[in-house]
């Protein structure tokens, strides 16, 4: 290992742990305003909005929001699962087996 690799790889774990080590000790002995507890439970569900977004509705670069959209089907039923019981698990379930049950009944 070269050492140019290794201050590389130095300098990629420090820029990674520090930005998530720093508030964990600065905040683990701290109780929060109940605001910014309320704010922050949201932050997760966006960013798996915004990272799921773009793959449900758009296709080969344009957007893609039609009838024979397989994954923004299957999106439907699992989205309503995730609302009503809140279960990480049973939510993938849901999208799966709509997922497969499309295919098997030829609707892609």
């Amino acid at each position: 290992m070269t050492t140019t690799f290794f201050l590389m790889l130095c300098g990629m774990l420090a820029v990674t742990y520090i930005p998530r080590a720093v508030p964990l000790q600065l905040l683990s002995q701290r109780q929060l305003n109940p605001v910014i507890t309320r704010w922050l439970s949201f932050v997760p569900p966006a960013v798996l909005a915004a990272l799921l977004a773009p793959d449900l509705i758009m296709k080969q670069g344009a957007v893609h929001i039609t009838a024979d959209n397989l994954y923004l089907l299957a999106a439907v039923p699992a989205t309503l699962v995730a609302w009503r019981t809140g279960s990480f698990f049973g939510t993938i379930a849901v999208g799966m087996a709509a997922v497969a049950c499309a295919r098997f009944f030829g609707m892609t």
